[in-house]
């Protein structure tokens, strides 16, 4: 709970600390503008506000790592809610008011999840898990937005070490084997999800891992 706290915190203040004039540049996130992203991540706000008050009775059917959903190609941007988060980011006046509904909502989202019982069960997307494996599981996805977002701005604060590492071992146990220890977390994650390729001699460390990469996360 105390690191999604922080790697939410950390984005969100890298979104606060980004120039203006940014937002209109690509992000790591193939076919998106840092806007879009931003956008991206007041949809994620919103979702976990609504995700923990919506309680459920059920066992739980997933934990932080089979969370994720594995497709077999990228995205393309043209699934609907891709396309809306797209004309919903463009729709905003400027960056200041974008800037200004990521803290407002993303800051309420950080105060729930603090309130939040980890073992209380919470239903999303069809599934059930507990409001700790959700919360563990928006680790991943703030490291992976995080590195989006400052993808194409070296100045620009990165996520947190712990934040790069847990993600590093999620994304381990999501494929079923490590990535060569020379791989720096950063390295691993952007490798492992298809935001970087691999060089000649990368692509030799990982051996039959990379038979199996890229993971396209949903």
């Amino acid at each position: 709970m105390d690191l999604f706290s922080r790697s939410w915190t950390a984005l969100r203040t890298a979104v606060a600390q980004l120039p203006d004039e940014d937002f209109a540049k690509p992000s790591g996130c193939a076919g998106w503008l840092v806007r879009d992203l931003v956008c991206h991540l007041v949809i994620d706000a919103q979702d976990i506000l609504i995700t923990l008050v919506t309680p459920a009775e059920a066992e739980p059917t997933r934990d932080a790592v089979t969370y994720w959903d594995i497709a077999a190609t990228p995205p393309t941007g043209d699934e609907p809610l891709d396309a809306l988060t797209v004309r919903l980011a463009a729709a905003y006046e400027g960056p200041g008011l974008l800037k200004f509904h990521l803290d407002d909502v993303g800051s309420a989202a950080g105060r729930a999840a603090g309130l939040t019982d980890p073992g209380l069960r919470v239903g999303t997307r069809g599934e059930v898990l507990t409001a700790g494996d959700y919360l563990r599981a928006y680790v991943l996805e703030w490291t992976l937005h995080h590195l989006d977002l400052v993808a194409h701005h070296p100045d620009a604060a990165g996520p947190p070490a712990e934040g790069l590492a847990r993600s590093r071992e999620m994304l381990e146990r999501i494929v079923g084997a490590a990535f060569p220890a020379s791989f720096s977390d950063r390295a691993a994650l952007l490798i492992g999800t298809g935001r970087r390729a691999t060089t000649d001699e990368e692509k030799a460390e990982l051996g039959e891992l990379a038979a199996k990469l890229p993971l396209y996360l949903g």
